[in-house]
């Protein structure tokens, strides 16, 4: 039997709002695959299903710079959040940035690419770290173009100029007017950090992720005795109502939520001058699909002074 701890059932309940017994009897279940336990709890009917953002546990910035049709972000992680405000980090990442648009997405080629007035970039990061004292890495980098339209941007939680904790690119290809379709990309910039959908439509998403979604739903309808023909009817409907909560076309535009994302974009095009295609989206959040051990900070501080916390 697996030994369920009270960490376990606490990211269980975090990330169901389920009770915690009905947390612990899940785990139970499922000898502790906290996976397993979200289905297992979804079947019951007593959990949402889980919106799997990732727990966001490492440190740094993200980076993003656009130019004419071309926009690229970076994750550039360091140990604590106090090297975020550090100007000479900020300038790394921002130069990290720069040397992407040209280099490409590769993270190895952008390590490897020119930097500044000598060296590379893996050089810059290396100098950096030992300057300010921490452990620094270039994490990922992402690139988006069209060949006609525009690539909108935005930052949530900016320290400066293209650096903060969420950084967002939107493509829109269209042969309209550059600055309306720079201020819809915008706006659905900010709606994509807000609602951080999964894939542009439902032609994008993991196969997987519908396949799990889909047994959930049928098992779910199964058991409150739905006849079979009853319960695809139920297990489509679900589906639908699936797909609007996270994909970006389907969502309820955050800036008009009586219409989808998709809706605006059409009602844009009179005002942009030509017909828009929303081609792609990228979203990076600071650390999501990283994590750390959690520390008590009491206790450290306890420890470092040879102390007992209370």
């Amino acid at each position: 039997m697996a030994n369920i701890t009270a960490g376990m059932v606490k990211e269980l309940r975090d990330k169901t709002g389920a009770g915690m017994m009905d947390c612990k009897a899940a785990l139970t279940e499922v000898a502790g695959d906290i996976e397993a336990a979200v289905d297992w709890l979804r079947k019951k009917g007593l959990a949402k299903a889980a919106k799997k953002a990732g727990r966001v546990a490492a440190e740094g910035l993200i980076g993003l710079v656009v130019a004419g049709g071309k926009g690229v972000v970076v994750e550039v992680n360091s140990e604590t959040d106090f090297v975020a405000r550090n100007e000479q980090f900020q300038a790394l990442v921002r130069g990290i940035a720069d040397v992407a648009l040209k280099a490409g997405d590769d993270v190895e080629a952008i390590k490897a690419a020119a930097y500044g007035a000598g060296g590379t970039v893996a050089d810059a990061i290396n100098s950096a770290v030992a300057t300010i004292g921490e452990h620094m890495n270039l994490r990922r980098a992402k690139e988006i173009s069209v060949a006609q339209g525009a690539v909108g941007s935005y930052v949530h939680g900016s320290v400066g100029e293209g650096l903060g904790k969420i950084g967002v690119l939107v493509a829109l290809e269209s042969t309209g007017k550059a600055d309306e379709l720079a201020a819809l990309g915008r706006q659905i910039a900010m709606h994509v950090a807000a609602a951080n959908p999964q894939a542009l439509d439902a032609a994008g998403i993991d196969p997987d992720v519908v396949a799990r979604e889909r047994g959930v739903l049928a098992e779910k309808a199964k058991a409150s005795g739905k006849p079979d023909n009853v319960v695809e009817k139920i297990v489509e409907s679900g589906l639908k109502t699936f797909y609007k909560e996270v994909t970006l076309v389907d969502q309820a535009f955050v800036h008009d939520p009586s219409k989808t994302v998709a809706q605006a974009v059409k009602e844009a095009e009179g005002k942009v001058g030509a017909p828009i295609k929303l081609a792609g989206f990228v979203r990076f959040g600071l650390g999501e699909g990283v994590e750390k051990d959690e520390s008590d900070f009491a206790a450290e501080v306890a420890k470092a002074a040879g102390q007992t916390a209370a």
